[in-house]
Order: C-alpha cells, then structure tokens, then sequence
C-alpha cells in the first residue's frame, strides 16, 4: 500500500463495502438490542453506540473518510463508559472493551484505503503506526485474558508454624479430625517444595459413574486413611481398603444397587472400640455410653458408610467382612418407621457421624417432588450392637423412639442430608438442616416445619434431646438448605461452630448456646403473590463476617464473551424480578441469585488452627425461576437433583404448581454475571475480614456447542466439594470444572503448583504421614467434573520423590 492519492484497484474497494457493511451490520444488531432494553428501563448505551456504527460502516461503505472518525469517537466514548460502569475489574472492562479494540485495529489499518478513494493522502506510515499500537493494546488485553484476577488485601501467617512432633498424621474423619476443619498439621510439602510433588500411586477402582444432567452417578468421595490403610466408597457403594503406602488393595466389599438416580458416596465414618473414649469437658455435657465389644468377636476396627439404599452397613476394617453382632448381619435398614422410603426419594449421600459410641444418621430426601415424602428423622445407633438409641422426628421433637406397629415418623419433615459435625467437648451432634419436602411452596407447612427448616440444630449425641435450634432462612422458598457439615474453632475464647449457606452467608455461632457470635441482622425482603403463602417479611443476614458471592446483581454486573450476548444478558436481566438475595418465587420469572446449587454447597471449608484463618470455595450460580399452576393429580418427578436446571415444567406434586427452574446464562449458555463463577476466599478470623480471594479453575475443559474450548482462562468455575489446608502453608483444591489437582499459598493466595488429572474431580483432597516411609501423601479421587462428559476411576496419590 502506498503513500498516494491514486484510487485503490476494485477488489480493494469491495473489501471496503463489505467492511463496512459489517460494521453497519453490527451496529443494526446492537442498535435493535439496545432499543429493547431501553423498553425494559435499561442502558441507552447499546442503541447510541449501535447508531453510530451504522453511521460509521454507510460511510466507510461509502468510501467516506468521516467513517473512521465516527467509529474513534464511539470508541472512545465506549471505553469512557466501560471505566465509568466497571471501574478496574478486568473481566468488565474486557467484556465492554475488547471486540471494539480488535474492531479498531482493522478501521486503522484499512482507513488508507477509504483516503485514496476519497483522493486524499493515504497517511499509511501514521495509520499503521497507530493500528499496531491498537494491537498492542489487543495483545495485552488478550494475554490479561490467560492471568487470575483475584483481589489480595493482605497476607495471612499460614505456614509460619512449624508442625509439632505429636500432631496427628492419620485423617480419621469425614473432615479429617474431630473439629472436621479439613486441615493437615503436616509440613513436608511447602510453597518451596510443592513444585517436586509427584504421582506415587494410581489406584483404580472399578466404578466409573455415568451421570446425564448430573442426576445418575458421580464420583463425590474424600477418602479416611488409618494407619497403613485408606479406605474409600465408590459412588455405587463399593468400600475398598487400600495400602496407603503403596496404593495396593487390602479388601472390597460391594454394595449392589438397582438404583440409577443421584448415586453417590461422599464418605464414611471409622470407629476404634480399643481405643479412649470422649470424655466431654465443657458445662452440661452428657457422658458418653460406654460400649463393650463381647469377647472373641472380631470387628475392633469399624467402617460405616450409608448406603444409597438407605442401609447403614458396618465392615470389619481389617478384613471387609460384614460385622455380624451389628443389626442383622451387619446392616440396619433405615427405611424402618419411614413408610413409603424407597430410592431415590430416600437415600444417604452423605457419610454417618461417630458420636462417641453413637452412629448417627440424617437422610436426604428429594426435594420438589410431591407434598407426601419420608420423613427427615435422625437416629442415632449404638457402635457395636447397631440398636437404635434415639430418634429425633422433626414433627414430633419430644418422642425419641421408633413409631410403634405401622405407623411412621412425621411424613416430609426438614432432613438433614449434609455431612453432620460431633463435638466431644460437648457431647454434641451439629446438623445442618435442609426443608421440608417442597421448597417452593410452604403454604401447608406446619410449626415445627417453620421452626427446623434451614436450620443449624445440636443434639444430645447419648439422648439425642435438643440443645438449641439456629434458623439461617425463615420459611425458605428458595432451597436454601444448610448444606455442609460445621466446624469447630476457638472464636476469640468462646467454643464456636462455623459454616456457610447456599446463601453466601457464614455464620459463627457459640457452641454451648447457638446464638451468633458475629452481628446478625434481620434485614426486610418483600413477598411475593403466592395465595395462601406465609411469607416471611425479614430475613437473617450475617452481616459480621463477609458475604462470598452474594452481591446485589445490577444491569452493570452482566457480562458477555462480546458485547451482543452482554448485551442479551441485560436484556434477559432486565425481564426477571430480582429484588434481591431473597427474591420470593412467583408465577411470573424472577431471579435467584445465589440460586439453590450455591453460593457453598456440601463440600465444606477448612481451617488453618495456627493462623485462624478459613479458606471457603463456592459457586456462583444464578438460577430463573417460575412456578405454573397445574391440574390436581400431576403425577411426581423421579426424584433428581436435575430438576435444579434444564428439566422444563416439574410439577410439585400435591401442591397447586409445578415448577421450571433453570440456570442464569447468555446465549453462548456462559452465566450471566461477570466473573469469577467461583473463588476461594480466606477469611482471617481475627478481623472477620477477607485476606485475599483466587479465582477457581478455566475454561480449558468446559464444552461450549459440543466441544471443548481447551483455553486456560482462569476466569473462576463454579466449583463443588471442598479445600484441604496443611500446615505446611498450602491449601489443594480439585473441585473446578477442568482437570487438575491445584496448591495455592494460603498466605497470599497464589496458585504455586497444579497437576492434570486424567479428568476432573468432584472430591475433597486428603494428607497424611506413611507409617511405612515416612512420606506426607495428598490424595485425590477424580471420577469426573460437575457438567463434564469424561469420567474416570481414579485414586491419585501425591508425594515428594524418596530422598
């Protein structure tokens, strides 16, 4: 191209109508979307800026120089507005920014053309120069694309405190220890270190789940490892003893099952009948029952895992055989006294709590199917004899035993599906309750469904009398069940519990009493027009700690892959009722933000003891809802969690709706909400502050239209199951929606250190010494991500290389 006046050839001047008319068309586009928007009391950015591309491609079309400068004026105005509406976040500013930039680049460079036809000067040296600095700019903004955008406001002391001799190397629980804080005093493995991590051992075991709509089998284990031995349960309920050292397998037991809906195992429990009993030390503590195994049986080692047919089985650890003293050979049916309980409307998915010498079980029942459920009893049973202790019937609190001859505990009372937390201080079982069978519609709720739904509930473990009862959410209507397992901490003194909601909400609560030991608010929400329905008018906020992914969504926070499916998502945005957190379901579309996968889910948090300070992942998720009346006699789902998204109409059966529910996404089915989708964020105790928050996973694997976009854009993934923290100042976590196993410095929260796994994982990673080399070990189980088609059957064991 040279610098003259000479018109260019027409192949040229057809490049640069069809330019032009692109740009045109562009603005047409934009133009048509931001008259709609402006319609529902949005933005008239998108119409103004649609206006002048059009403007902008008739005159570069035209051959009119005023066309490059009509589109430098809209682009300068775009970028004036991207910094006034987003401020420094990158994701906003890319999402309002990027496609003009790279648009800008081609009107610069091709603008010589457009001055030849015009017979002027082309200027080509100067419109180049300024061209490649625009691609300058589009190569920045295009590698800012591959970096985390975190927020870090200060280092925490992790890894400061070196770990004593006596600390604890095996993970005995659910959550690791007795305070289930998901945390390893164990040091070997550092932020100096972590890079010589390597794959010891692969185990695989047999069982790769197959789950459509995330409603059939997933792979949601976190492994107990004793000793020389790791144990673990497979989504179909196989348990398998495995050397911990060597990867080698000791025994399996299966659990056969015809069920094919929401199949899985998170974990078990482990019992020791040699070794001390609890004893509890804090004001009005029961004592724990002593227990007697009868000479000559075996079984002095127990694992106790749920079945998802709702059978607590007890295996001699040692050997995999069925402890015969326990029940009827080694079974209890927890389908007794709950009538009509079969899978999947009644199932465990979560592993038993040991209760000093109590098992204690909950039970999940399906949400949103029909009115007539199982009831959300918890039971507790004796170790060694597999007898039941108690029961604690939701609508009947006072009455601690079985129902007599055919009838059955209060039928669709609150459950408790999560993980469940047992204080040996106390002698206290924590339970995170969830709600009634329907979470839409409360309108034949009764008191004591009011009283325990949403609930964080301490009984009695050798009684199973109540404590005390904390509500998160009165009368929820949004299925904001408390979904993990608690954890105990010391709060400036005060035994304390702490956990987060689907909500985003973390609550800290005394121990002793349940009453917060962070301010708590009751904040006013609106009702909606439900007849008959008994809204709440206020809701409990904790507003002493942070919120993790509960802001208050505007037309500012939507966000897009380009400016047409940012664009969608206001306009989408813009058509729901959104009045909030608590936006109440209705026959029109409103938005749930954080919807009911989360905010944070069953996978819990972890806690570094030596530098209080919690580390929590979430998801964030929003979902549309709309509730549709119905004839009577609409036959019930299947009892899958799918009905959450994509499933159309589900009716709610017995009541006078059914139900469409489904996620908050563009067009491109990216959500809505600019990112991160999900974080890990540390919460320093001491200030109730957040010290730093990383984004959680890429893109790399996420199929988009049938394929994978295999582009590590750290942009945050929703994220399920939970973090592991060591004292050796790392926190690894697993759970994204792509393939790798990740240490993060809890101090500052840098990513130092990931590992591809065969696929991904929906698991919570463990850490132990070997009794047989000494080595600290993390494992992980990788039987596939949330919403990812590959699957897999994988146990990983990390260690350092032997010295």
């Amino acid at each position: 191209m040279t610098d003259n006046t000479s018109p260019p050839s027409r192949p040229l001047v057809w490049l640069m109508i069809l330019f032009g008319a692109l740009v045109a068309l562009v603005g047409l586009g934009l133009a048509g979307g931001g008259a709609m928007l402006i319609a529902r009391d949005g933005s008239w950015y998108y119409l103004l800026v649609g206006l002048a591309l059009i403007a902008s491609g008739v005159q570069i079309a035209r051959g009119a120089p005023s066309g490059a400068v009509i589109y430098l004026i809209a682009f300068a105005l775009t970028v004036i507005w991207a910094f006034w509406e987003a401020g420094l976040d990158f994701w906003a500013l890319h999402a309002r920014i990027f496609t003009f930039l790279c648009a800008l680049v081609a009107v610069l460079a091709l603008h010589p053309l457009t001055l030849r036809r015009a017979g002027r000067p082309a200027l080509s040296g100067a419109m180049l120069g300024l061209a490649a600095v625009a691609l300058v700019a589009v190569v920045g903004m295009g590698w800012g694309m591959f970096i985390p955008h975190g927020q870090h406001n200060f280092d925490v002391a992790a890894g400061t405190t070196p770990a004593p001799a006596d600390a604890p190397k095996d993970w005995r629980s659910y959550g690791a220890n007795g305070d289930e804080n998901r945390f390893a005093a164990l040091d070997q493995i550092t932020p100096e270190t972590v890079q010589d991590l390597e794959v010891a051992w692969t185990f695989h075991t047999g069982d790769t789940p197959v789950s459509p709509n995330g409603g059939g089998a997933e792979d949601q284990g976190t492994p107990l490892q004793v000793g020389t031995d790791l144990f673990f349960c497979t989504p179909n309920n196989t348990v398998i003893s495995i050397n911990a050292t060597s990867g080698v397998e000791n025994w399996r037991h299966d659990f056969p099952t015809e069920t094919r809906t929401w199949v899985r195992c998170r974990g078990m429990a482990y019992f020791d009948a040699t070794a001390p009993l609890p004893t509890p030390s804090l004001p009005g503590a029961t004592p724990v029952t002593p227990v007697t195994l009868p000479e000559g049986e075996s079984c002095e080692r127990r694992i106790f895992m749920n079945t998802i047919d709702a059978v607590l089985v007890a295996l001699d650890a040692d050997t995999g055989a069925l402890c015969a003293g326990f029940g009827t050979d080694g079974t209890v049916d927890l389908k007794q006294g709950l009538g009509d309980a079969q899978a999947p409307l009644y199932s465990l998915t979560s592993p038993p709590t040991l209760a000093g010498t109590t098992v204690v079980v909950g039970g999940r029942v399906a949400d949103n199917v029909a009115l007539d459920m199982p009831g959300g009893v918890m039971r507790g049973f004796d170790v060694i004899t597999g007898d039941m202790k108690w029961a604690f019937d939701p609508g009947n609190p006072s009455d601690r035993d079985a129902p007599a001859g055919q009838s059955a505990y209060t039928r669709s009372t609150p459950n408790v599906w999560a993980p469940m937390t047992y204080d040996a201080d106390s002698n206290t079982v924590f339970m995170p309750v969830g709600n009634a069978a329907i979470d839409l519609w409360g309108v034949e709720r009764t008191p004591e469904d009011e009283k325990y739904g949403a609930s964080m509930l301490a009984l009695d473990a050798t009684t199973g009398n109540e404590k005390w009862v904390y509500q998160t959410v009165h009368h929820d209507l949004w299925d904001f069940d408390v979904p993990m397992q608690p954890t105990l901490i010391d709060f400036k003194g005060t035994p304390a519990l702490v956990f987060g909601t689907k909500a985003g909400q973390v609550f800290v609560l005394d121990r002793l009493t349940g009453q917060p030991l962070t301010e708590v608010q009751e904040v006013a929400v609106k009702a909606a027009t439900i007849p008959d329905e008994k809204y709440s008018l206020t809701q409990p906020k904790s507003v002493g700690m942070p919120q993790i992914g509960a802001e208050l969504l505007s037309e500012a926070d939507m966000w897009g892959a380009t400016p047409f499916d940012q664009l969608m998502c206001r306009i989408i945005f813009k058509g729901y009722r959104y009045e909030g957190l608590f936006t109440a379901p209705d026959t029109d579309v409103s938005l749930s933000f954080p919807g009911s996968l989360g905010g944070m889910n069953w996978g819990g948090l972890s806690y570094d003891p030596t530098a209080n300070t919690i580390f929590i992942n979430d998801m964030r998720l929003g979902l549309w809802v709309q509730m549709s009346e119905q004839e009577a006699g609409a036959a019930a789902s299947n009892g899958s969690e799918a009905v959450n998204t994509v499933m159309g109409g589900v009716p709610l059966k017995g009541t006078p709706y059914s139900v469409n529910k489904n996620r908050f996404l563009s067009p491109l089915g990216i959500p809505c909400q600019e990112p991160p989708f999900g974080t890990l964020t540390a919460i320093d105790m001491d200030s109730q502050s957040v010290a730093w928050e990383a984004p959680l996973g890429t893109v790399q694997d996420t199929v988009l239209f049938g394929m994978k976009m295999r582009l590590p854009m750290p942009v945050g993934m929703p994220t399920i199951g939970g973090s592991l923290a060591t004292q050796g100042g790392l926190i690894f976590f697993a759970a994204t929606q792509d393939y790798y196993l990740r240490a993060f410095d809890s101090a500052t929260g840098k990513e130092v250190w990931k590992a591809r796994m065969p696929v991904g994982s929906q698991g919570t990673p463990i850490s132990y010494i070997s009794e047989e080399d000494g080595r600290q070990y993390i494992v992980i189980s990788a039987g596939g991500a949330r919403q990812s088609p590959d699957r897999g059957d994988d146990l990983i064991a990390y260690a350092l290389p032997e010295s």
